[in-house]
């Protein structure tokens, strides 16, 4: 397939490349895992298959074999030629065909799969693209004009949709490490405000705003620690900063908090100038909730493999 023109941040990405971050190598990968893990079901992948992630703007591509693809995480208005689409449904291209994707409806982060995946090479056991170091991905960078990719096979499945899971602005967190160095007007300031989600956000960090700025009780010194994506880290200022897919190895920073797996997908959709809700829950209700997301990717599976 080939891109024809690219106002949007598209880039290639799998669930990430782990075991690297003692090297002082990020994860990188989706900002929504959970998207891409429904995608790749549907088109019988395995779940860890790479996919463009598309955000914030336009994108067309021309078909240049047979291909069945699907659109997840956010919901995009998309054309095949002339032809509106929908998200978390197959869909068939012919050769000579043309995707449009306009703009996202709601969510900010959408995710093209196609059956079979793309023909990568991956870097450090990933394809995830790593924009700050340039390697992985499709050059180590953004997708453009005139870039060309290679689908591993052509295909034509049968056309059926799933459902997605429905979007919220309450996101659920466990209590970090230094939970406990603020004050408590703070600590309830955190789950009771609203946090609205700054334009200075990127794949690194989401940069939060609340009316009330989080305060220590006590003077906070830490040394550099490791961190990784969900951490919710508490700069001088209070105002919250929460670590996303390429985010750094290491912080020193205090941390409130941290997203749970099951809800880090929904973080990363919240869009620019939306604002969140932060409710603290145990880690148990943590594991459950993650078991829960997978109980729906399994269920896509199946649905997927009997048709």
């Amino acid at each position: 397939m080939k891109i024809l023109t690219a106002s949007a941040l598209a880039s290639i990405q799998d669930s990430g490349r782990l075991g690297y971050r003692s090297m002082g190598v990020g994860r990188n990968g989706v900002m929504d895992n959970w998207a891409l893990q429904a995608g790749n079901a549907l088109m019988k992948n395995e779940v860890n298959e790479p996919a463009i992630e598309i955000a914030l703007g336009e994108l067309t591509i021309q078909f240049e074999e047979s291909v069945s693809f699907c659109l997840t995480g956010a919901l995009y208005e998309a054309y095949l030629d002339d032809k509106r689409i929908p998200c978390y449904w197959r869909i068939n291209a012919t050769a000579g065909q043309t995707l449009k994707l306009l703009r996202p409806l709601q969510g900010m982060y959408t995710y093209l799969c196609v059956h079979g995946g793309f023909d990568i090479e991956p870097v450090l056991q990933s394809v995830s693209t790593n924009l700050k170091a340039g390697f992985g991905g499709f050059e180590g960078r953004y997708l453009k004009a005139d870039d060309s990719l290679t689908v591993k096979s052509e295909s034509s499945l049968p056309v059926i949709g799933v459902a997605r899971l429905a979007p919220t602005e309450v996101i659920r967190v466990i209590k970090s490490s230094e939970y406990d160095c603020f004050t408590e007007s703070s600590k309830q300031a955190f789950e009771t405000q609203p946090w609205k989600l700054q334009t200075s956000s990127n794949r690194m960090g989401y940069r939060l705003e609340g009316a009330t700025a989080l305060e220590f009780s006590k003077p906070v010194e830490m040394s550099s620690h490791g961190v990784d994506i969900g951490m919710i880290q508490v700069p001088p200022q209070g105002q919250p900063i929460v670590l996303m897919a390429d985010g750094q190895t290491t912080g020193g920073y205090p941390k409130i908090a941290t997203v749970i797996q099951a809800d880090i997908g929904l973080m990363a959709q919240i869009r620019f100038g939306k604002a969140c809700q932060f409710v603290v829950v145990s880690l148990e209700q943590a594991l459950k909730e993650q078991q829960n997301r997978q109980h729906y990717i399994d269920q896509i599976k199946e649905y997927a493999n009997e048709n």
